[in-house]
Order: structure tokens, then sequence, then C-alpha cells
């Protein structure tokens, strides 16, 4: 396939820093099969360009002031925005990764990524194809593998094996000497962590993960 046969991948480049931005933008500009859109220096910036502008490629800055890149790829999604994002960043550690997938996020790439890998990142993106950086893929293969990544707190895994021996919540407190209202704050805050809204859907995702071990065990 030639040059005039690759389909023009539309970018909106989304970063704090000014000078990343310029450097991005001459970067694609100098690249061939690549248009730059436009510019965001924070999330909020970039839910409205990405609505003016409408690319197919967002590549999102994570840790930036006003407005997380993870928020807005979580509004991205729930707005149903056409475009695909491709975090690129400094940072590969955990807090930072796997919110960024689960929000949404088709890629993640570390900014000290080769200029013709990230080119090749951009164009899978556009194709909705996911990418990862080497690392970046390790993580989340160890998280997948090893449940205890989770974070839900020792005192909401109690109370989430109650739940899943069907134990009422004033049963709960009683058990565990907290107050009803104590056992719904909990009930409230490993939904989040979960990212259900019931009980059962907890005890399902619990079972899947791993959290607990599988109702016919033992």
């Amino acid at each position: 396939m030639t040059d005039a046969d690759t389909p023009t991948v539309s970018v909106l480049i989304v970063d704090d820093h000014p000078v990343v931005r310029d450097g991005l933008r001459g970067m694609f500009e100098a690249a061939p099969g690549f248009r730059v859109l436009g510019e965001a220096a924070n999330g909020v910036e970039a839910l409205e360009r990405a609505a003016a502008l409408d690319p197919d490629v967002v590549l999102m800055d994570l840790r930036m002031p006003g407005g997380s890149g993870v928020d807005a790829i979580r509004e991205l999604a729930r707005r149903g925005a056409r475009a695909e994002v491709l975090v690129l960043t400094t940072y590969d550690t955990d807090s930072d990764t796997l919110p960024a997938i689960e929000a949404g996020a088709t890629g993640y790439l570390l900014k000290d990524a080769p200029r013709e890998e990230l080119f090749a990142a951009v164009r899978a993106a556009a194709e909705g194809r996911t990418v990862l950086s080497p690392a970046v893929a390790s993580r989340l293969v160890s998280a997948v593998r090893a449940p205890a990544a989770e974070p839900l707190s020792a005192r909401e895994r109690e109370v989430l094996a109650l739940v899943a021996r069907g134990t009422s919540n004033r049963e709960i407190a009683r058990e565990l000497f907290i107050s009803e209202a104590t056992v719904k704050t909990h009930l409230t805050h490993l939904y989040a962590k979960l990212g259900v809204r019931d009980r059962a859907a907890a005890v399902a995702v619990a079972y899947e993960r791993g959290i607990l071990g599988r109702p016919d065990a033992g």
C-alpha cells in the first residue's frame, strides 16, 4: 500500500505541558498520514475539543491539573465518542495504568516510546486495536493473575464474604460488631471498587476475580 492509499488519521493532543504538545504536533505534522486537529491542556478541555473536532484518536496524558486524563477517558466512553483514546504518559504504575484501561483507553504507551512505535500505535488505535507498551502489558497480566492486587480492604472482604453467604445487613453488623450504617458504607465502597450496583453482582464479580473462593470450594 502506498502513502496515498493510507487513510489519514486525525489526532487531538492532550497534555498540560506546551513543549510536549508542540513536540508531538511537529512530529505528527511532519509524518505522512496524520492530521493534528487541535490540542488541549487538561481533561476538561479534552472533552470540549473532542466534541468539537471529532478526532479519530485522542493522545491523552493522565496527570494534569484542571482535569485528569482518566476522568476524561471515562466521560468520552460514557458519551459514546467515536474517538479512540491512546494514553501517552511517563507513568506506568498500577494506580495509573489499570484505571486508564478500565475507563476505556484503547492503548497505553510511555513517552519514551520510539517515534515509529508511536506512529504505529496511533494507527492501530484508530482501527480499534489495543496497543500496550511492554511494561504496561506485563503489569496488566500480573494484575489479572494476582487477585490479591485488588483494592478491597480486609473489612470489605469480611463484609463481602458474609454477603455471599446470604447474610443480611443487620446480621453482618451483629457479627462484625459494627453499626448497620457502617455495613452500608462498606457495601457502597466495595460496589464502587468492583464496578457493580448490587449485592448479587458484587458476589458474582468477586467469584470471577478470585476475591472469594468458589462457592463449591471446600
